[in-house]
């Protein structure tokens, strides 16, 4: 909408802002309050101060909306100088290549003065052979910031964080304990066995699963096994064989390095960086103790769902699967800092719906002052000796992997994301009138609007799909945002060629894949063998991305403006990316339906509107 009433190039403000924002976002650092509702659990760090998330949020998505606006305006140039598919094709190849400097840069683990020199970099190239003073300023704003940031002491980057971590002295032989933060938030220790073992302190918790069974724990598999702290209890406990499962490589290669007791370099030990429900699906072994050791990741898989990295090991379905890999007499052990009453009886309670009775409990006073729950439970009743679980008054419900969303307790959308939306819708729509007041012609693609909600769904749809069926680690992530756009390419290049079909049949083939997809629960992929999961995956998540996208693309090709076209898309996008938190409520499976509905609007607005793209 900027490039069609703007001449000017806007993309030095851009830079501007963005060094501006880095800047002020890492030498003025803001923890806001956790929401006030006890429904919704949030993460964050110990110290809070400012203003509260609601508000926070719009003002975060206002400066960073602004900066991607006169990146938008370029772009928008750009589209007004080429034919619309020929820069639709450019803006996609560009995003392929996007994903793959991204994909390198979290595979050799770089600092963010990288991803800053990149920026860079473009921003001059796309400016040239002027560089304006206000981009200079900004551009040296951001490099200097990263640089700084990029070298800070006892810091690493890894694909999901940015770890940090200090180490304490201890009365003990070892001599030093180290604490780790992932993202600025407390994460994970190394502790010693011999410190664990005092039970003058409050470490003793860690022994609890092993008290619970009163036997050698035998053949063990521990998910979130970290720097390596519970991996050297249970190889201190008599464990005979352990499969380690990390998902971040480097906490993984910081406990091989720190860890004084050196569990990694254990022969009874084998290492797995992989996603532990992605492990547990492709294993067959079976195991006389599986342990779920604070697999709390802090950190969402992508921007396109609410799904975390953890969110799919407490299903009931998860469930089920660790109660497949237990040997006959095998236990099954979880322990967290749950921080409400509600979570440990949700947990409580997927555990006794799995296996028919109650689990044990043990609750204990954590180092940090905060409890921790212990549920345990077993295929043998007469393995445990413990106190069980009493079922409260009004337990929430288990989850399940159509909606992972655990930390919610009620099946409603909270009043903290609510009202962090209506803020951000205001704050677009306001601008959105001020920006494109005068532009002649956008009702007229309306339904470029509902295509954008509705594709923005799918492709919603599609990482989660995939996150449950491969692994919610971030190659996969990069995988299928490649495929997609690979999707959206071809069939760039196909109607580049004058394919055409009537609207009508796209849109009836579009409906027919999502009714296939619909029709096949993503969880029942899940019996698959490797390949051939891969295939039926494909096939079910990229045919509804092609089609949507020959009509995206004819429609284009088409239209009077495209630059006005691309930005009606991208605003149904926006709303999209509210109705995404419909899931919550409705689940990821019925997302489809959401999603056949805005399709059937785009196309009635389609036959409405004096610009049909097919004639």
């Amino acid at each position: 909408f900027l490039a069609a009433r703007f001449r000017a190039d806007l993309l030095k403000w851009a830079a501007l802002l963005l060094g501006v924002l880095v800047f002020v976002v890492l030498a003025f650092p803001i923890e806001v309050p956790r929401p006030s509702e006890n429904s919704l659990i949030y993460f964050g760090g110990q110290t809070l101060g400012g203003p509260p998330a609601w508000v926070m949020l719009p003002l975060l998505f206002t400066a960073v909306a602004a900066i991607m606006m006169f990146v938008g305006q370029t772009v928008g140039k750009a589209f007004g100088a080429l034919s619309a598919l020929e820069a639709y094709r450019f803006d996609i190849l560009g995003s392929l290549i996007g994903i793959g400097v991204f994909t390198a840069i979290s595979f050799l683990q770089l600092p963010p003065i990288v991803w800053a020199v990149i920026v860079v970099a473009a921003s001059v190239a796309l400016s040239l052979p002027r560089l304006p003073r206000v981009m200079t300023l900004g551009q040296t704003i951001l490099l200097v910031t990263l640089a700084v940031e990029s070298v800070a002491p006892l810091t690493l980057w890894s694909p999901y964080y940015k770890i940090q971590w200090i180490s304490a002295p201890t009365r003990f032989s070892e001599g030093t304990q180290y604490h780790f933060a992932a993202n600025g938030v407390p994460h994970q220790a190394i502790r010693s066995v011999e410190l664990i073992k005092d039970s003058r302190n409050s470490l003793a918790f860690y022994l609890s699963p092993y008290q619970t069974i009163h036997r050698p724990p035998g053949r063990v598999l521990i998910i979130g096994a970290g720097t390596g702290t519970d991996v050297a209890i249970a190889l201190d406990q008599g464990a005979t064989s352990l499969d380690a499962v990390e998902i971040d490589p480097v906490l993984y290669a910081l406990g091989k390095k720190l860890n004084g007791d050196a569990p990694y370099k254990d022969p009874r030990v084998h290492v797995h960086i992989n996603d532990g429900r992605a492990f547990l699906e492709q294993s067959s072994e079976k195991y006389n103790l599986i342990l779920l050791a604070l697999p709390d990741s802090l950190t969402l898989v992508s921007g396109q769902s609410a799904l975390r990295l953890e969110s799919y090991l407490f299903t009931a379905e998860a469930a089920q699967s660790f109660r497949a890999h237990l040997a006959p007499d095998g236990v099954f052990a979880e322990y967290n800092y749950y921080r409400q009453p509600w979570l440990a009886d949700r947990l409580a309670q997927t555990l006794a719906t799995t296996y028919g009775q109650a689990p044990c409990v043990n609750t204990v006073v954590g180092d940090n002052g905060a409890g921790v729950a212990f549920l345990t439970e077993s295929r043998d009743p007469q393995a445990l000796d413990c106190t069980r679980w009493v079922k409260p008054a009004g337990v929430a419900p288990p989850v399940h992997d159509d909606r992972p969303f655990l930390y919610v307790r009620d099946l409603a959308i909270p009043n903290f994301y609510l009202w962090s939306l209506a803020g951000i819708l205001l704050i677009s729509f306001l601008a959105i009138g001020l920006v494109g007041r005068g532009l002649r012609g956008w009702t007229s693609y309306l339904d470029l609007g509902f295509l954008g909600a509705a594709f923005l769904l799918v492709e919603t749809k599609n990482v989660v799909a995939f996150a449950l069926l491969f692994g919610t680690t971030w190659v996969v992530n990069s995988l299928v945002f490649a495929g997609i756009l690979l999707m959206v390419l071809l069939a760039v290049e196909i109607s580049r060629r004058n394919f055409r079909l009537p609207s009508w049949v796209l849109y009836l083939l579009l409906t027919l894949s999502l009714l296939v997809s619909f029709a096949v629960p993503t969880d029942a992929l899940l019996g698959l063998p490797l390949v051939e999961r891969l295939v039926a995956a494909i096939a079910l998540s990229f045919s509804p991305v092609l089609i949507a996208n020959l009509i995206f693309a004819g429609r284009l090709r088409e239209s009077a403006s495209s630059t006005t076209a691309f930005g009606v898309n991208l605003l149904g996008a926006l709303f999209g990316g509210v109705l995404e938190y419909s899931s919550i409520v409705l689940g990821y499976h019925y997302l489809t339906a959401l999603v056949l509905g805005l399709y059937a609007v785009s196309f009635i607005l389609l036959r409405l509107s004096s610009q049909k793209a097919y004639r």
